[in-house]
């Protein structure tokens, strides 16, 4: 029971981590009917962003944790903000009108030039980089055998205060109000006098600092990132977000955790379950397409053609 619930724990967090990123997709294909499948490689850009911001431009490595931290999460988050406003202005918003293969293959298209630009020399370099500790390795909490570590800690307590926060902006203010017209029905909102390229901008805006939160804290558990960092967790994140319905912010993030769970317990009770591991995911794509396309929580939408 103790292994049990502490595999609960690692599982929570890692699935904390996927619900950061698939918030991300799912509201994006809220508002456009878009698979943003560069989002995986905006939190990528974040870990770097916070590795930068550690080691270069404020020199934080010796700082407090509780002073470190947040100044970390802050400049992810405005990169990666203003890197997802560029990607949806200069590479989405003049194909909107397009068909939506030409857009997906722009989407797969950014991300790969953000994958291998990375990886030029004088960017971030293909080699690995280390992380630095920025939250004592150390447990934070320990009780019959069950040890829950400050990183996770942090990591879950922020996730949650985070969609709390987004829950709050999309369902009790005027932009998020806004958001949900958009979501609903494109032309009307534009009818009624909603500036949907500001929403839509502000969307990409959003999703993108939540993947840099996402970023940063995942190289604060793995201790270590590189350009290609953003492939694996970008696409267990969407389908995260297609397990819990895509286009539904609530239903990404318990698909989510759901995710992460199942993905933490093949590795700790299936014989050689970390060589399936990353593949657990797919076979939960396969069966959620197979069962219930819509998701656990989405609602099937007959479609006029």
């Amino acid at each position: 029971m103790q292994e049990f619930l502490q595999q609960m724990i690692n599982g929570l967090s890692v699935g904390a981590v996927y619900a950061l990123i698939a918030v991300g997709y799912t509201m994006v294909y809220g508002v456009l009917r878009l698979i943003n499948f560069a989002h995986g490689d905006v939190f990528m850009v974040g870990a770097f962003a916070g590795l930068f911001a550690v080691t270069k431009w404020f020199g934080l490595v010796q700082a407090p944790w509780w002073m470190a931290l947040p100044l970390v999460l802050i400049t992810a988050m405005l990169i990666c903000g203003v890197l997802g406003f560029v990607i949806e202005r200069f590479a989405y918003r003049p194909l909107r009108d397009q068909p939506r293969l030409t857009v997906l293959i722009t989407a797969i298209g950014v991300s790969m030039l953000l994958e291998f630009g990375a990886q030029h020399p004088q960017v971030f370099g293909a080699t690995p980089r280390p992380f630095p500790e920025l939250l004592p390795a150390t447990a934070a909490a320990a009780a019959d055998g069950i040890v829950i570590s400050t990183v996770d800690i942090v990591i879950f307590v922020l996730t949650i205060t985070l969609m709390l926060g987004l829950s709050y902006l999309v369902k009790f203010t005027r932009t998020g109000m806004a958001l949900r017209a958009v979501s609903h029905r494109f032309d009307t909102a534009m009818l009624m006098g909603i500036n949907t390229d500001r929403i839509i901008s502000y969307t990409f805006i959003l999703g993108s600092a939540l993947a840099a939160v996402a970023g940063v804290l995942w190289g604060i558990k793995y201790r270590q990132i590189d350009p290609l960092m953003g492939l694996i967790p970008g696409l267990k994140a969407f389908i995260a977000a297609v397990l819990g319905g895509i286009g539904n912010i609530a239903g990404a993030v318990v698909g989510a955790f759901v995710l992460g769970l199942t993905e933490v317990m093949v590795v700790a009770y299936l014989p050689g379950g970390s060589q399936y591991r990353d593949g657990v995911a797919f076979v939960i794509l396969i069966v959620i397409l197979l069962v219930k396309p819509s998701g656990l929580f989405g609602k099937h939408v007959a479609e006029k053609v």
